[in-house]
């Protein structure tokens, strides 16, 4: 992810959350609105990953990782039929630190339920 592509700023975090919709596949959640960014961007991206499932940082950290990493590989495809600006948040809400290939598995399966979602309205 490129710095113009992460996701930042509580007031955009906040109304993400209160103003946007989600779609799960377990155990990730995508939550995504569409926005007009000020600087541009296509897309703009954030991820989490819950202190209450991992209590250690490193734990946290790796997952976080994990996710950027996946994401960052593949947002080509995820990404390549819409046509408006988005902002998502990926959240990992499993109990477990995952395996690399589960995790690109299931965000490709994320991704096609939001593609999904998103041409039906």
């Amino acid at each position: 992810m490129n710095p113009a592509e992460k996701l930042k700023g509580k007031k955009l975090i906040e109304q993400l959350f209160e103003e946007g919709q989600s779609v799960s596949a377990f155990p990730l959640r995508l939550v995504y609105k569409s926005f007009e960014f000020k600087d541009g961007a296509q897309m703009k991206t954030g991820v989490s990953v819950s202190k209450r499932s991992f209590k250690r940082a490193v734990d946290r950290n790796r997952i976080k990782r994990l996710l950027r990493e996946v994401y960052r590989l593949n947002k080509a495809d995820y990404l390549s039929n819409i046509s408006s600006p988005h902002a998502f948040m990926i959240l990992y809400i499993g109990k477990e630190i995952p395996a690399y290939a589960d995790l690109e598995e299931k965000m490709a399966q994320l991704f096609r339920v939001f593609s999904k979602k998103i041409s039906n309205n």
